[in-house]
């Protein structure tokens, strides 16, 4: 590891990280753009001009143990010779265990117990030792097939509908654990062919892995370095945030995002496409503006038109210049305007806020005086300041992570996304170790810090392109389990 890394880390242990500076909530009134029927159409046909590289970014590394977690604690119950609570989610999985999707008709002759081993071991199902993306998400019985297809399998036919080029190529990373490669790789093999038979299109799919440079090592509640047993080191995975560096080796001019478990029945799958293209197609449009600007930057400045831009970005991306000073003179904002201007440009969507678990968008006010929009964790909030907490009770809308990112500049070179990232949005959490206390720590979040200083745009999208599998029984909701 980087020394000076190390050190970094520790000193973050000692300090803590701020809380951020909020000004708004962002809702539709101002920072959440509402898009109409005809700026959807219109949208869309941008996207299907766009002739760049495209690429679907689908973090996959999730272990479905934690979506099974009630399952382990219900077997163990089971093993002492408990009964299962009534209002436990799993009595829902038993009274509607045949409308789940891996559901085997074996299971009428055997014990409940009988039937979460079979799930979680490897005797059968093993899904106590798989990634989510192995897992079955839904079943189809229909007049055109009869199949299984998993989490992955979804992403494929959803890639195929939303992400194929010209040429017909499919271009799909997927970030896994070391350990699932040669499974995700057995899976491709089984399914590749079929999907791209029936889509007429080609995958061209790529894995990597979250480097273990990345990781931050664990200290004690004094904020001294944790030492395991054997006197070595104990370092954790630095969280999401850690995946920047995967998405910076992506060779593309636009990365689309989407978690592994949010995915949809093919019977509502065309809404969820079709909000998919209306993102990127706001993203193109935003790319083609930006780079006009960029591209005739002089031209602005030497005609007094650096207003013009000003607006753009204040009616785009919520930048406001808050300092009178910096207004006041012309070469200080025009070096502030072509910063702001030359920048990843990311579209995300958001959802209305109906009880789910997410980030939320909010506008925040920057160190130089400018504001920008930026997706936010409750960590990242002082929920003890009246302020903030009157302005998190005012949030209307949420983070499903979906987003559009562009990652090129004006000139088609690619940006270095480390340089945007904002160091000190960490996050410290109290974990243990073998019944031993610690203090753990994360990088800046993918959607948070890791993309604080890019241009951000939010659209709100329907509640049903959020379609979270985080518990089992999830796949008994409509949009998982059709009859």
């Amino acid at each position: 590891m980087n020394p000076s890394f190390f050190q970094t880390q520790l000193e973050n242990y000692k300090k803590g990280f701020p809380y951020l500076d909020i000004l708004a909530a962002a809702t539709t009134t101002r920072g959440i753009k509402v898009i109409t029927e005809t700026e959807a159409k219109e949208a869309i046909k941008k996207y299907i001009a766009f002739d760049g590289n495209i690429v679907k970014f689908v973090p996959a590394s999730g272990a479905a143990s934690r979506m099974f977690k009630d399952v382990f604690e219900a077997r163990d119950l089971l093993a002492r010779g408990k009964r299962i609570p009534e209002f436990s989610s799993i009595n829902k999985f038993f009274t509607q265990v045949k409308n789940l999707p891996f559901y085997d008709e074996a299971w009428k002759s055997r014990s409940e117990k009988e039937v979460l081993d079979y799930i979680l071991d490897k005797e059968g199902l093993n899904y106590g030792n798989s990634p989510k993306g192995q897992v079955i998400f839904h079943k189809y019985v229909n007049e055109y097939y009869n199949e299984s297809r998993t989490a992955l399998e979804e992403h494929l036919v959803e890639g195929a509908m939303s992400v194929k080029g010209k040429d017909n190529i499919v271009h799909i990373h997927f970030t896994i654990s070391p350990e699932h490669q040669d499974s995700f790789q057995k899976l491709l093999i089984k399914v590749q062919d079929k999907y791209e038979k029936r889509y007429h299109c080609h995958y061209d799919i790529s894995f990597s892995t979250q480097s273990t440079e990345t990781d931050i090592i664990a200290v004690n509640p004094d904020n001294t370095p944790f030492l395991k047993e054997d006197g070595t080191l104990l370092y954790r995975p630095g969280g999401h945030g850690a995946l920047l560096q995967n998405l910076n080796a992506i060779d593309a001019d636009i990365i689309i995002v989407k978690n592994i478990d949010n995915v949809v029945n093919e019977k509502y799958l065309d809404e969820t496409v079709k909000w998919k293209k209306v993102l990127a197609g706001e993203l193109v449009q935003a790319r083609i503006q930006v780079f006009e600007y960029l591209k005739n930057f002089e031209d602005y400045k030497k005609e007094g038109r650096l207003n013009e831009i000003k607006d753009y970005l204040s009616n785009a991306f919520c930048i406001d210049f808050t300092d009178i000073n910096v207004v006041g003179k012309k070469n200080t904002l025009a070096s502030m305007l072509l910063t702001k201007l030359n920048r990843p440009i990311r579209v995300c969507g958001m959802v209305k806020n109906e009880g789910e678990p997410g980030g939320g968008p909010f506008i925040i006010l920057e160190k130089d005086g400018t504001t920008s929009l930026q997706i936010l964790e409750g960590s990242q909030l002082s929920s003890e300041d009246p302020f903030t907490a009157k302005l998190l009770a005012s949030a209307t809308h949420f983070n499903p992570v979906d987003m559009i990112c562009s990652i090129t500049d004006y000139k088609g070179h690619k940006f270095d996304l480390s340089k945007f990232v904002d160091s000190q949005s960490g996050l410290i959490s109290h974990k243990s170790y073998q019944g031993r206390e610690l203090k753990a720590q994360e990088l800046p979040g993918l959607w948070n810090g890791a993309m604080s200083n890019w241009n951000t745009m939010f659209i709100e999208t329907p509640i049903i392109t959020f379609n979270p599998v985080k518990k089992v029984v999830d796949l008994l909701r409509e949009t998982h389990f059709v009859k």
